[in-house]
């Protein structure tokens, strides 16, 4: 794998951003989480000025073996299903991009079928799914390291046409199995607290889910470490949206995290390069059982709280127009003194 150079954000303008944002024209305080948001981004770009351009929402997909033994609501085809759908704009992440504005780039990264070339469509493919994790590693190391890079070129691209704020989407059916694997070796949660309903499992296909992943953390032999966890249980998908966050990161891009899959990718970021989370803006909390567990240890505070599970970046692109006020607040609200208004505060 490659390394990357991600550094916490430099804070020696922190003093200044909060200066700047108390003496605007409003109680102290007032805005909340803008006010928070502004600064973040402030402190991300390096500027009292702050500004957003070109936002695209990259979407990796790819198919799991673990699918094989009937952890998901839905059908194994459905993951090539919804490249189409992606493709003729008929999807929920579709429909959120044309009204904020976002691209969409589209990334084949090993979703189980043969698609013609077609216009909206990246093939990185690199094999069709992973291997089931019940009995051997999902992916290899050459694959894994295929798969992070991947996520830079992507990101590499969509930084050379001018973006930098960035958010990522999956599509594969059973990701939030591999998420779960992740999240409860990662945080030390235990499984049972990482495991719901996916896209739809009633409580017995749940209780199923968590048995076949229990049975998955029973015959996992490997080393423990996190890459070694990142690799043997992830989606190609998962681990392209960590090279492109991390690759985001190293860029000074501002990266807006979708639901619970994206969360999780970010902590497993986060387990690689702590500095990561410095970069990432937590657009929502989502109703997979989990989210707002793996949140809370990231120590997120969400935008927004609008019961979603649907993935494909769409929580993290609703979220984007509150980016926007809380850049617009501190670029165009009056100060108390351009104003002529007295300050009441201190």
């Amino acid at each position: 794998m490659r390394s990357f150079a991600i550094k916490e954000t430099d804070k020696a303008l922190s003093e200044a951003l909060i200066d700047k944002i108390n003496n605007l024209t409003k109680p102290k305080g007032s805005l909340g989480l803008l006010e928070k948001t502004a600064h973040q981004i402030g402190l991300i770009q390096q500027t009292l000025s702050p500004e957003l351009r070109n936002p695209q929402n990259i979407i990796f997909a790819a198919d799991h073996g673990i699918v094989k033994e009937g952890v998901s609501f839905s059908a194994p085809e459905v993951t090539a299903q919804m490249i189409f759908n992606f493709i003729k704009g008929g999807a929920g992440v579709n429909m959120f991009s044309r009204q904020h504005h976002f691209e969409i780039k589209l990334v084949d990264c090993g979703v189980n079928a043969d698609f013609e070339p077609m216009e909206g469509l990246i093939d990185r493919k690199i094999r069709k799914g992973t291997s089931n994790y019940l009995y051997e590693a999902a992916m290899t190391p050459e694959e894994f390291d295929r798969a992070i890079e991947i996520g830079v070129e992507i990101v590499d691209m969509v930084y050379d046409e001018g973006s930098n704020v960035v958010s990522f989407g999956e599509m594969g059916i059973a990701n939030t199995s591999s998420s779960s694997m992740w999240m409860t070796y990662l945080t030390g949660i235990p499984l049972s607290d990482c495991v719901g309903a996916g896209s739809g499992l009633s409580r017995e296909g749940v209780e199923h889910k968590y048995s076949v992943l229990k049975r998955c953390m029973e015959n996992y032999k490997g080393d423990g470490t996190p890459k070694d966890i990142i690799r043997y249980f992830g989606g190609f998908e998962m681990v392209a949206a960590v090279g492109g966050m991390l690759r985001a990161a190293e860029l000074g891009m501002v990266i807006i995290v979708d639901g619970f899959i994206m969360t999780n990718c970010v902590l497993a970021g986060k387990a690689l390069y702590p500095a990561l989370t410095d970069y990432c803006i937590y657009g929502h909390q989502g109703d997979e059982c989990g989210h707002k567990l793996v949140l809370d240890y990231l120590g997120a505070e969400p935008l927004l709280n609008l019961g979603l599970r649907l993935g494909e970046g769409t929580g993290a692109i609703c979220a984007y127009p509150l980016l926007v006020s809380a850049v617009n607040m501190i670029n165009e609200m009056a100060s108390f003194k351009a104003a002529a208004v007295t300050k009441y505060f201190k």
